[in-house]
């Protein structure tokens, strides 16, 4: 007698939407947990920032998405890290996470390569640019017409950001928003949905 293997049953939407809000939320609490402890230990955590062209920087390419300099700069990147975060992760975490490691890296390697000397660079600007990105590419790509909304509503609410891919605001990494844009963009090709694209 043959045996047939359980296919895994797809996660419905209240479930997608629900780890999507659970992840996001615990992402949000661990940086403001992070940015807690680097204000009572002095601004220890702020080591982890990346300085360009130096070898042993680029060990710090990863956790420099999670450190920021000071609650301002970390409440700015709250609110629209929570929301694209979110639209993003619900159609599946999986391939979210890997979407926000190749924001990381290109984002991190981009200011590690072009950054000025003897800068820091730190936060999560990068994965937010990286994400609005990844959300207006991600409905052309896999064909989509929900998910081409989605985008075109991104774009609408957060489309002054591109400015900030612009070299205009001292003291602000634009390498890490330019970069992070790119790699949200590589991210909706890299990772398209199976048999998006196809005739």
């Amino acid at each position: 007698m043959a045996y047939g293997a359980h296919l895994p049953v797809p996660a419905s939407r209240g479930e997608r939407v629900k780890g999507a809000a659970v992840l996001m939320g615990c992402w949000l609490l661990l940086l403001w947990l992070l940015e807690a402890v680097d204000a009572a230990s002095g601004h220890a955590l702020d080591t982890f920032g990346i300085t360009p062209r130096e070898a042993g920087e680029l060990r710090d390419i990863v956790p420099a998405a999670f450190v920021h300099f000071g609650f301002g700069h970390l409440a700015a990147n709250s609110v629209p890290l929570l929301l694209l975060g979110f639209l993003a992760a619900v159609s599946g975490i999986r391939r979210f996470l890997g979407v926000v490691t190749m924001i990381v890296l290109v984002s991190g390697v981009g200011v590690w390569l072009t950054a000025p000397g003897h800068s820091v660079t730190a936060g999560a600007s990068g994965v937010v640019f990286g994400l609005f990105g990844y959300l207006l590419t991600r409905g052309f790509v896999d064909r989509r017409t929900g998910d081409v909304i989605v985008g075109l509503i991104v774009a609408a609410v957060y489309g002054s950001i591109l400015w900030g891919v612009l070299p205009t605001t001292t003291g602000v990494s634009w390498q890490g928003h330019l970069f992070g844009l790119l790699g949200g963009v590589a991210a909706a090709f890299v990772f398209r949905r199976r048999g998006a694209g196809s005739a």
